[in-house]
């Protein structure tokens, strides 16, 4: 078996904008390859085939899905990220937060004492927890 690898699946041509995004929030991320569809292929030209970025070491695969489907993503997958001071969790809980929604705003629950969950403008869940 290889590698396992969460796989995002965006429409609307958001999956490159959605790479660009999170690799310039998150310290250590980058785009690693792109692939895009060309001129008479199954896909919009220059949209993306199929990519591949990393957050934190953590490798992710993605496409623009050329066929509009009727689902999106869902907060029961969500991208977990310990932040290790509150101006991290804080800045990174904002910036994700633009465009987005809530689900559980930065606070104390018990569990964590600084703990956060939302999805970004594109439909991503994040949780995002102070690690202290």
């Amino acid at each position: 078996m290889g590698k396992v690898i969460p796989f995002l699946m965006f429409q609307e041509g958001k999956a490159e904008e959605a790479m660009n995004f999170y690799t310039s929030l998150i310290s250590d991320s980058e785009i690693t390859s792109i692939v895009r569809y060309g001129a008479n292929e199954s896909g919009d030209e220059g949209t993306v085939m199929q990519a591949t970025f990393t957050i934190k070491g953590q490798e992710f695969m993605c496409i623009d899905s050329n066929v509009k489907h009727q689902f999106s993503f869902t907060p029961s997958f969500s991208i977990y990220v310990d932040c290790d001071t509150e101006e991290e969790i804080n800045n990174l809980y904002h910036s994700l937060l633009d465009g987005g929604q809530a689900l559980m705003p930065i606070g104390d629950y018990g569990f964590s004492k600084r703990f956060g969950w939302l999805n970004d403008q594109f439909g991503i869940s994040w949780q995002l927890n102070l690690a202290k």
